[in-house]
């Protein structure tokens, strides 16, 4: 795999011809919604394969993978478009296989109400699924909020495993601390909720839970330890993989890293996995920076693995998302949340010139509103830089694998780095 950069005067016939690639397949590989519209800056995968084959008359999807000896799922990873088609042409080219270099795993964060067309042409991508559906709430009740069966099925039909996952955030993102607290410090909340999500694991067929932590902190430690480790025993006696996502934050001070020192090596021996994500929202009222910094995450890996955190535990996160903030910025207002097609596209519209700080490895431009031209915006994002960096960083460290926050969009760049290079771990 390659990633070409945009320069002044490329066109996509000019990049395709560069590397011998058809515009077709880079067009899909990248999710070019208008291929002819690039900005200068802009990322481009390249994704040469290592077998093809060309469709001949009377092949099936099950034929072909049979005549190659690979998983069907590996045949879906590397042709995405073949998701909602009933036929294959003759004469098409499907990708067999690339040059993959190892392996990892994957764990998306959806809502039950993912679009059917995103799901099925996400899960070939998938180790794990964390359904958002299951909010604690007083008393250690539970409340959901929407039908999960048919992403649990059609998981399960992937060979991905189902995880529940338990959050004390309310609908809008906003962590509810008093509910958290309460459960924490009453016994009989506890019982009562870890009752109820194994009950429900049961009735809908997940495969086990995955629980974010809000508020972990050197002074909480000891309260969630102690809730983790009554998780963690009825989980075993009901044959369940249990899973803690923590919502961590890091923070630069006079060029000092900052983020809270809690001793995670307490909880390796109950858990199967640890999630490390920084959950992004609708707005982000913070100054204007990088929405993921690998400098920052590397930092923090290096912190995890020192304290005693297992690798093969660790799984770090991936926000998959952009913002838009106005200059100067002001304390107190927000930046907009973008899809990453989004800031692409206001990139193309503003006549923007894309730049990459080398730091986070994060692209980012500026843009002036056309209706006031003292209004200058500053836009960050990630692309697939961002991604192959992350991703060599849990190949290089041995981690387990990485988080996707979320799948609700399918964004073919962000798989395309991934199984361009790395063959995906199925369980089941």
């Amino acid at each position: 795999m390659d990633i070409y950069i945009v320069q002044q005067g490329d066109t996509i016939y000019y990049i395709a011809d560069k590397y011998g690639i058809s515009v077709e397949k880079l067009t899909q590989d990248n999710g070019l919604i208008f291929p002819y519209n690039l900005v200068i800056g802009q990322a481009i995968v390249i994704a040469i394969p290592k077998q093809s084959h060309t469709v001949q008359q009377g092949d099936t999807l099950q034929s072909i993978a049979d005549t190659y000896n690979i998983p069907l799922m590996q045949l879906l990873r590397n042709n995405p478009f073949l998701s909602d088609r009933q036929y294959l042409y003759q004469g098409e080219e499907l990708v067999i296989s690339y040059n993959t270099i190892g392996g990892i795993t994957m764990n998306g964060y959806a809502y039950p109400h993912i679009m059917q067309d995103t799901l099925l042409k996400t899960l070939p991508n998938l180790t794990y699924i964390s359904i958002l559906n299951y909010q604690i709430a007083e008393n250690g009740e539970i409340i959901s909020f929407q039908d999960d069966s048919e992403v649990i099925i059609k998981s399960k039909e992937y060979g991905v495993i189902p995880l529940m996952l338990i959050t004390p955030l309310l609908p809008q993102g906003v962590p509810d601390y008093q509910t958290s607290i309460r459960t924490l410090l009453n016994e009989e909340y506890q019982d009562k909720l870890i009752d109820k999500f194994i009950e429900i694991i049961h009735v809908k067929g997940y495969y086990g839970v995955n629980i974010i932590f809000n508020f972990l902190n050197v002074d909480t430690q000891s309260l969630f330890l102690n809730f983790t480790k009554k998780v963690s025993n009825r989980a075993k006696q009901e044959g369940l993989l249990f899973f803690l996502t923590i919502n961590y934050k890091i923070k630069e001070t006079n060029n000092e890293i900052i983020f809270e020192k809690v001793n995670y090596s307490n909880f390796n021996d109950y858990v199967d996995g640890f999630v490390f994500l920084d959950f992004v929202w609708g707005t982000n009222y913070s100054p204007p920076k990088p929405v993921c910094n690998m400098y920052h995450i590397g930092i923090l890996v290096d912190y995890l693995i020192s304290s005693g955190v297992s690798k093969n535990k660790l799984i770090i996160g991936k926000p998959i998302v952009g913002y838009d903030w106005k200059l100067p910025f002001k304390l107190g207002s927000g930046a907009n949340s973008l899809t990453l097609f989004s800031a692409l596209d206001l990139a193309y519209n503003f006549d923007a010139i894309i730049g990459f700080d080398k730091e986070s490895q994060t692209p980012y431009y500026y843009k002036e509103l056309l209706i006031d031209l003292t209004s200058e915006h500053i836009v960050w994002y990630l692309d697939s830089r961002s991604f192959n960096s992350l991703d060599k960083l849990i190949i290089d460290t041995n981690l387990n694998g990485a988080g996707i926050w979320n799948i609700m969009i399918y964004y073919p760049q962000l798989w395309i780095v991934v199984y361009s290079q790395y063959d995906i771990i199925k369980l089941i």
